[in-house]
């Protein structure tokens, strides 16, 4: 049998304010919280530096974003990262120069340094989430590390959707896929479509855990977002962070409105054991799949 290898995950879930530097302030806060009380890879939700600004489309909001790594978020989350000897995943607006911005996820190490980015392949554009206005679609393909306490996988909000990015990501080795993650709530529909939006949402990801025999960790944000000057009911954030383990079970779930530093430990050796038994992996018709690359079948 596999050697037991338990990580503690630590998932940040909070609301965010319009000022960038008192959230990224909240961040390391709770970041920092998370180290002490163990945790040994550390995720934040989807650009936590700002309040979801894709509500509507605006040239003034392309100010928020910052570089990579010499921006404020990676530095800062660099010191933090060596200082504790944690692994951090942190989900950023980055200028990568003028005209071309990314939704990115920066993978740091527990020595600090930066071991590469994520930059989000799947960009929606849907009422209030009006992200193409803002995100240049990733270059970076789907990606896996080898971080101090195992191999990881970072994908970003709408991806989460795509089996694809996860089968993709798993077949590198992965053995946490991490979802940043900011989805909420029209609230206008709450009542009508809420339960099954929320319901479909952890479910495709557990399905995510199943498929790939891997763990899953989705980390979303709370509270009522009401941008100025958009007008509108805004979005509700749903929170609900949760952790999937290898054969989609719930091992842990956040609450739906309370910030939460939510830490969760996962035996990785199960990874092999559910792959070993469940060998999705090996019976893969490889030769069968080449219409996936097609956008449609006639």
């Amino acid at each position: 049998m596999p050697v037991q290898k338990t990580v503690t995950l630590g998932l940040l879930q909070h609301a965010c304010l319009a000022d960038p530097k008192a959230n990224l302030a909240k961040a390391l806060v709770l970041t920092e919280e998370a180290a002490k009380r163990g945790a040994q890879i550390i995720c934040t939700q989807e650009m936590f530096r700002s309040q979801y600004f894709c509500q509507s489309e605006d040239h003034a909001n392309f100010a928020l974003a910052e570089s990579i790594p010499d921006g404020p978020s990676t530095v800062a989350f660099r010191k933090l990262a060596k200082k504790h000897g944690v692994v951090v995943i942190a989900s950023l607006f980055e200028k990568r120069a003028s005209g071309l911005y990314h939704n990115t996820a920066v993978i740091i190490d527990a020595d600090g340094s930066v071991l590469g980015l994520y930059r989000k392949m799947h960009i929606p554009d849907d009422p209030l989430f009006y992200e193409k206005f803002y995100f240049t679609p990733g270059d970076t393909g789907f990606r896996a590390w080898d971080t101090k306490f195992g191999r990881i996988g970072v994908l970003i909000c709408w991806d989460q959707w795509y089996p694809e990015a996860a089968r993709l990501t798993a077949m590198q080795g992965a053995e946490i896929l991490f979802y940043p993650t900011a989805i909420g709530w029209h609230p206008s529909e709450k009542a009508e479509y809420g339960v099954n939006q929320h319901g479909a949402w952890e479910t495709i990801q557990r399905s995510h855990a199943v498929a790939n025999g891997c763990y899953v960790a989705a980390i979303n944000r709370v509270g009522h977002e009401k941008i100025k000057g958009v007008g509108g009911d805004g979005l509700e954030f749903w929170g609900q962070s949760f952790v999937a383990g290898t054969s989609g079970q719930i091992l842990a779930k956040a609450s739906v409105k309370e910030e939460e530093v939510m830490l969760v430990d996962v035996d990785l050796s199960k990874v092999d054991v559910t792959r070993t038994h469940w060998p999705f992996l090996r019976d893969r018709r490889i030769d069968a799949y080449g219409d996936l690359t097609r956008r449609f079948i006639d």
